[in-house]
């Protein structure tokens, strides 16, 4: 491959890269970043994964390294961690004490079983699409968060009948009807920030979309209130618990810019945070 094809190589890579980010995909690109001895892929081979396992573009070996990075990438896309794949003889791997399948501190250990028995060093990133803070309400707390939201890297949906795009512009803000909310996102958070303002119909709305949170903004005793109204208009009793009440972490916040910020660390603390098993 001349230095000009791969060049145009890697800007068509690039150019799939932002086209998938473009259209909400998830996916990862896999680099190889060091070989050893004799492997059909070198150093600077990348190739684009969807979340169901299939190569879209670009090339990173044969069936002894694909596997392996095929099984990384998943998992990466699945918990947003980039990883390291290391790919060696079974003999190397035995010497160093590894076992094959095994994965530590984000390096996921691979046998290479292919007569060529080189060694091969690949990068995994994700590519997510961005968190999604979904506000409804119009509340002095609900123009916080959108003010707030955007500077912490969430793309920021508003629904409020009091909310239009001739507020003030905020970073990567939508103001949408609760008809334009589409039902499914991997990464949605919601606030429902109404403060009496439509509560039961912010409610039903949030209990039918994909969401990783569900923070409402008022006392326990007004939400414990909502949920029994609620379940008049036929909600189950198994989704009603997916409703945080009162938001946010307890710092004490009594302001409007204080109750903002205590929720957007509850949200945070939730993405950042790893399962006990992986802690």
């Amino acid at each position: 491959m001349t230095s000009a094809t791969s060049n145009d190589a890697h800007a068509d890579m690039t150019d799939i890269v932002q086209t998938m980010k473009a259209g909400g995909d998830e996916f990862a690109v896999a680099t190889v970043v060091r070989t050893v001895s004799v492997t059909a892929a070198k150093p600077g081979a990348k190739a684009i994964i969807n979340k169901d396992g299939a190569i879209v573009e670009g090339w990173i070996g044969g069936g002894c390294a694909r596997h392996a990075v095929i099984k990384a990438a998943i998992k990466s896309i699945a918990d947003g961690e980039p990883r390291f794949v290391t790919i060696q003889p079974e003999e190397l791997l035995a010497e160093q004490g590894l076992n094959p399948g095994e994965e530590s501190n984000g390096v996921m250990i691979a046998s290479n079983m292919c007569p060529s028995k080189g060694s091969m060093e690949i990068f995994v990133e994700p590519v997510l699409s961005s968190p999604q803070l979904l506000v409804l309400g119009a509340s002095p707390v609900a123009t916080m968060l959108v003010r707030l939201g955007g500077s912490f890297g969430f793309s920021v949906a508003v629904v409020s009948d009091e909310l239009t795009d001739e507020q003030p512009a905020h970073i990567n803000t939508h103001y949408a009807q609760h008809t334009d909310i589409t039902a499914n996102h991997p990464h949605r958070y919601i606030v429902i920030a109404t403060q009496g303002s439509g509560d039961v119909d912010a409610l039903v709305t949030s209990l039918q979309l994909q969401s990783k949170y569900i923070g409402f903004v008022g006392s326990s005793k007004k939400l414990h209130f909502l949920k029994e109204k609620l379940k008049t208009t036929g909600q189950t009793d198994s989704l009603l618990p997916q409703i945080k009440g009162p938001a946010g972490l307890d710092i004490g916040s009594v302001t409007p810019q204080e109750i903002a910020l205590s929720i957007l660390a509850e949200i945070i603390q939730l993405r950042r945070r790893k399962p006990a098993q992986e802690a």
